[in-house]
């Protein structure tokens, strides 16, 4: 999953380079050492700015936990979305090629597993965090959905169910032994699931 840069909430057409290194330190520092190991005096810190001009953009530390999750989301959205179409050309195929982005993540130096995962291990359900992750979960259900569809699954609702049980099992077997084998075994899963939609 590509770390968030340059994050979508900062306006465009102003640069606002306090608001951007303290969103990419703490994307760094949250995904490499979890969240109750980071503060945001570290965060500060090595953004290199004052807490002052933090909390002018993120009122408490779980906004900007919050604003953590969802950067990660919207990267790894953007990067599938320009990714598949390039990679794939049928709906199965590009079903498969999800899983390649994925083997090509746990590849990458410094994989540490699925960023909700971790922190739903850290906060659960009563934190403001569970929404994000929550709705990243619908993102990837309704991607595998939409695929599913348009390469004629009868029942792309219940057929995107175990796409995402593997996808999520991929992540968290390459978080404790990080290879893109645990990708290449839930793509092999997946070609076997949606064989039928030929």
């Amino acid at each position: 999953m590509p770390d968030q840069t340059t994050p979508s909430a900062a306006p465009r057409t102003r640069r606002r380079p306090a608001y951007e290194r303290a969103v990419a330190t703490a994307d760094r520092l949250f995904y490499e050492q979890g969240i109750h190991a980071v503060g945001v005096d570290q965060v500060a810190a090595e953004a290199e700015i004052s807490k002052a001009s933090l909390y002018t953009h993120f009122r408490t530390k779980d906004d900007l936990v919050v604003g953590y999750l969802q950067g990660r989301s919207r990267s790894w959205q953007e990067h599938v979305a320009a990714e598949l179409p390039g990679r794939a050309g049928t709906p199965r195929e590009r079903i498969l090629a999800v899983f390649d982005l994925l083997g090509e993540w746990f590849d990458e130096p410094g994989y540490r597993g699925c960023p909700f995962i971790n922190v739903e291990a850290e906060y659960g359900d009563g934190h403001p965090t569970h929404q994000v992750t929550l709705d990243h979960r619908a993102w990837v259900r309704e991607l595998f959905e939409s695929l599913l569809t348009e390469a004629g699954d009868p029942d792309p609702s219940t057929s995107a169910l175990p796409l995402c049980v593997l996808y999520d099992g991929a992540m968290a077997s390459a978080q404790a032994d990080p290879s893109r084998r645990w990708a290449a075994a839930a793509r092999s899963a997946a070609a076997r699931l949606t064989a039928a939609t030929d």
